[in-house]
């Protein structure tokens, strides 16, 4: 197709455009499809959203990059990723966005006088565990009851709403910045996990990325901080929580433990979306894989894979990030196989015991279903993310995207 025949602008949808290094990134944030362009392809790009017709800006091209483009081809890109308006909507300029929802919550949640009073609250948190020792986060709090399937129970569906607090934190402070959201089920190796997909960050400002990342561990803080100060105001003179206090402070520790785990970067945790947008990356796992990968396939004689798709910048990093990414799983495996298969094997044992002998009280049996029950459906429920996902891989290409 010649650059005469096309004469018609072409109407494209609303579009950011981010420069980062020698390429810019572009993308509709009303349905998360982005797109990396060389400079000259941006430059391009942006006169046809002007609206100017293809033909004169393919001229433009070649007189200024002093080379033709293959506008067919190009056109093609954009209608791929869905940026080109299809039919006739009435309207010679591109659809206007539709508002987000929920972002006028998150810009009032990250408002000055709310940072003011997440100060006081935190303060008063540790104000109140240096008064009182017996309120920090310790492995003596879980046991606020001596009925194993009550605080089992309690313990797994409290961590639900405090989860689901830690994902919206992230999701309102994307959406203060006009970013969609999306929250989902995902694994971590054997752990399934939560977590909230902020795929528009690509195209908001680097110094701008921090705050949606880091809101999660954040809030995480916050939470301990609120069940900290509601113990602390159940105490009698003696210094001892009540049953509500009890059960906060078991929340508490359970808090802290996820806190604790956003520093697992080698799963992809909060720490590790940090770390790429700090290190300039896009996709630094999948690059430290390949790389771990090629080690091994040299080791036994075998070629390389090729490398050209990676993007350069991660597989910069991926040099030295693969071996703590390595160091990572291997100690993940080993605890698992060295400390969780062997606790679990007893558990499980000694609650088959139970229903083999058929003795035992009501509580018994209902303390081994339910820790049967708990246990099991979370490593079962694993291995079916796994599967879907393999599946999922094989029927769709990867895509990359940020997630928390």
């Amino acid at each position: 197709m010649e650059p005469s025949e096309l004469g018609a602008p072409v109407r494209l949808h609303a579009l950011s455009y981010l420069e980062d290094g020698e390429d810019v990134v572009i993308g509709r944030t009303d349905t998360d499809s982005y797109g990396v362009f060389p400079a000259d392809g941006a430059a391009l790009l942006r006169r046809l959203a002007d609206g100017e017709p293809p033909g004169a800006a393919a001229r433009w091209y070649a007189e200024t990059y002093g080379e033709p483009v293959d506008l067919e081809e190009f056109l093609g890109v954009l209608a791929e990723l869905d940026f080109l308006v299809e039919g006739d909507s009435g309207s010679d300029g591109p659809d206007p966005v539709r508002p987000l929802r929920w972002q006028r919550l998150g810009r009032a949640l990250f408002s000055p006088p709310a940072w003011a009073l997440y100060g006081v609250v935190l303060a008063s948190a540790v104000v109140a565990m240096v008064a009182t020792p017996r309120l920090l986060p310790h492995n003596g709090n879980v046991f606020f009851t001596q009925h194993l399937t009550v605080l089992m129970a309690t313990l797994f569906l409290g961590q639900f709403p405090l989860i689901l607090i830690h994902e919206a934190a992230h999701a309102l402070a994307g959406r203060r910045l006009g970013v969609r959201s999306r929250l989902r089920v995902a694994r971590r190796l054997f752990f399934v996990v939560f977590e909230t997909s902020l795929d528009g960050l690509i195209v908001v400002p680097r110094n701008k990325r921090y705050l949606p990342i880091l809101v999660g561990m954040f809030t995480d803080l916050l939470v301990l901080a609120v069940l900290t100060l509601v113990a602390a105001a159940t105490l009698d003179p003696a210094g001892r929580p009540s049953l509500v206090g009890r059960v906060c402070l078991a929340l508490a520790f359970t808090t802290f433990l996820r806190f604790c785990w956003q520093f697992y970067f080698h799963l992809r945790t909060d720490l590790y979306q940090l770390a790429v947008t700090a290190l300039g990356c896009q996709d630094l796992q999948a690059a430290a894989k390949r790389v771990l990968g090629n080690h091994a396939r040299r080791l036994v004689g075998r070629p390389a894979r090729d490398t050209a798709g990676l993007h350069p910048r991660d597989l910069q990093v991926a040099r030295w990030y693969c071996w703590p990414m390595l160091a990572g799983y291997t100690l993940s495996t080993v605890m698992l196989f060295a400390v969780g298969f062997p606790v679990l094997w007893r558990s499980v044992t000694i609650a088959g015991a139970r229903f083999a002998e058929g003795g035992g009280t009501w509580l018994h049996v209902a303390d081994s279903t339910l820790f049967l029950a708990l246990t099991l459906g979370q490593f079962g429920f694993a291995a079916f993310l796994a599967v879907r996902s393999r599946l999922l891989r094989r029927r769709v290409p990867a895509t990359s995207h940020l997630t928390t």
